[in-house]
């Protein structure tokens, strides 16, 4: 295996050679880099493991002759308009949507979406930058903000952004596998804590769900349609879903499809019968080895994404040891170095750290992740007071 990275970190601890620079924010320059790499190494795969490297994987794939999603359909996933404007053509259920263009105010796009709606960027993750408005001065407002976010990143301080209707509803995350265009899912997520806004950060993952198996399926049927009006056919996809289940049946709208695996360490929560990842999963089928699942490796199992309560320098997180002791909680991992300068979204694009448990039921998952939490002292110092 060879990793390809532009994060010089990773290759820490690697053996000489197994590591490559790889240019993930020009998807052509990476692709001629790994080309080059298969010339003496004959590459088998190309695997991306992250939303930073899905576009250059897609590429050079292609042009090795390798199976994989085309790059014009993994481009739609990068960019939310084109995804919405292809899960259109393909009549997918959906929010309705419009583009601001560069500059121009919101309110057209507002009035034709109607009230409440999301304001978004096109192009990034992790709800970054993700803002509910209730009235046309909060659109405003959100897209001027959303607008500072894409420019703080090196985006145009006047890029167009995306406005949605606010969808209501339980929110599910689908973890799959296409193959043929065939989607299999290995792990429907509830996500718990209610996702309502005025800013969109995740924090619980719980599998399997609480859905009712017509519920399930119906999230399974709109999750291949969306892949298939995309254009999606091989990998790991990563999909999210809203619907109200207290209708019959339930109907689930598609927000959003990543072409890749869920985001983080949240991966290390699946296990499939034998003692199989997730991880060796998606590596078995890009090498066209058998992926046969003999069945979920644990009954219920779970991610905190743990949230960061306020802008600031990362002080310590302080109560592992007392939340490690809550029964069902099998790891704690704090992502962000001491130091650091951390802020929750919408300008944020980092959680603090991890919070995994297992358990016999859904139920019991989530309540000890959230002891867990409680548990926990995060300690932040002001801006302009790093600590050394």
């Amino acid at each position: 295996m060879v990793v390809g990275t532009d994060q010089p970190h990773v290759s820490e601890g690697m053996a000489s050679g197994t590591t490559i620079a790889v240019d993930c924010s020009d998807p052509q320059l990476a692709a001629d880099q790994i080309v080059r790499l298969d010339s003496t190494l004959s590459l088998d795969a190309v695997v991306a493991v992250d939303e930073q490297g899905v576009q250059a994987a897609a590429v050079a794939s292609s042009r090795l002759g390798l199976p994989a999603s085309s790059p014009e359909a993994v481009a739609r996933t990068r960019d939310k308009a084109l995804m919405r404007e292809a899960l259109a053509q393909g009549e997918v259920d959906q929010p309705a949507f419009a583009v601001v263009a560069r500059g121009e105010p919101p309110g057209a796009a507002v009035s034709r979406v109607g009230l409440p709606c999301v304001v978004k960027p096109r192009s990034m993750s992790a709800s970054r930058g993700v803002i509910r408005a209730d009235t046309h001065a909060e659109a405003e407002e959100a897209v001027r903000r959303t607008r500072s976010i894409v420019a703080s990143a090196g985006g145009s301080p006047d890029a167009s952004v995306l406005v949605e209707s606010y969808v209501p509803g339980v929110e599910v995350a689908v973890e799959g596998m296409l193959q043929d265009g065939v989607l299999d899912v290995l792990a429907l997520f509830d996500k718990p804590d209610p996702l309502t806004g005025p800013y969109f950060e995740e924090t619980i993952y719980v599998t399997p769900s609480r859905l009712s198996q017509a519920d399930q399926d119906t999230v399974s049927a709109v999750t291949e349609r969306a892949c298939a009006a995309i254009g999606l056919t091989e990998g790991p996809v990563h999909a999210e879903l809203r619907g109200d289940v207290g209708e019959d049946p339930a109907r689930f709208r598609c927000i959003e499809v990543a072409a890749r695996s869920i985001g983080g360490r949240c991966s290390s929560v699946l296990s499939f019968g034998t003692g199989a990842t997730l991880e060796d999963l998606i590596v078995r089928q890009a090498l066209h080895m058998p992926t046969a699942r003999p069945g979920p490796g644990s009954p219920a199992a779970g991610v905190m994404m743990i949230p960061i309560p306020a802008a600031g320098h990362l002080r310590a997180v302080d109560g592992r040891d007392a939340a490690l002791d809550v029964a069902g909680v099998v790891g704690i991992e704090v992502t962000a170095p001491v130091g650091t300068w951390i802020e929750p979204v919408p300008e944020g694009d980092r959680y603090l750290g991890f919070i995994f448990a297992k358990g016999d039921r859904p139920a019991d998952v989530e309540a000890a992740l959230r002891a867990a939490h409680s548990r926990l002292r995060i300690r932040i110092g002001p801006r302009g007071r790093p600590l050394a």
